[in-house]
């Protein structure tokens, strides 16, 4: 697994706060939630910080190795929740906190994805209910190259698909009916890109 440092490189966005105007959904994306100075501390740590791993999922009745990394950080004091799980570093902190503030909600959980290059992707999906509930709500931070994050309406043609380029230092939070009614992926790219570190906050509940 090659290593990037060269942040330089990356792209911020520079639109600020922006509400999209969607049925069945809340979403709102904020550019430069993180400075560059500040984005680039964190990509360059969590990228030679984290203990990242591969990890098998089902397709089609096969199990196959997911074309990302992944690791998970989870309160010790969830109900179930496993005593292996990593004590979270002080950036993740950090990062949960300013999350929190600018959500005013808490999050107990976190999946942090890493995308080491253009062949790395997420297939169209909703996310899974099983300990989140029927619509979790879900803050999503981006360090590193750009890539598109894209959603489709699951029940209505009608609707066109919706491109959402995710810059360094951005944050983009699913609220609503979102999960229900919409699935989102990020696909791949031929173009050469660097790695890119994604973080989704979550409210686990063990007990569901």
């Amino acid at each position: 697994m090659m290593l990037f440092n060269d942040t330089e490189l990356f792209s911020s966005g520079l639109c600020g706060k922006k509400i999209f105007d969607l049925p069945d959904s809340e979403l709102i994306l904020i550019d430069n939630f993180f400075n560059k100075e500040e984005s680039d501390y964190y990509y360059n740590t969590l990228l030679h910080q984290i203990k990242w791993r591969e990890y098998e999922m089902e397709i089609f009745d096969k199990t196959v190795t997911a074309p990302r990394m992944i690791a998970w950080y989870e309160d010790k004091e969830n109900i179930g929740a496993s005593l292996n799980e990593p004590d979270w570093t002080p950036e993740l902190l950090t990062i949960r906190k300013k999350v929190e503030t600018e959500t005013e909600l808490s999050f107990n959980s976190l999946l942090l994805n890493f995308y080491r290059n253009g062949n790395d992707s997420v297939a169209w999906h909703s996310d899974k209910e099983h300990h989140t509930g029927k619509n979790p709500i879900i803050a999503s931070v981006t360090f590193g190259e750009t890539r598109m994050f894209r959603l489709r309406h699951k029940f209505r043609k009608d609707i066109p698909r919706v491109d959402i380029p995710l810059h360094h230092g951005s944050f983009l939070l699913m609220a609503g009916t979102t999960n229900s009614f919409w699935q989102h992926q990020v696909p791949k790219t031929t173009k050469k890109v660097l790695p890119r570190i994604n973080l989704t906050f979550r409210r686990v509940n063990r007990e569901l």
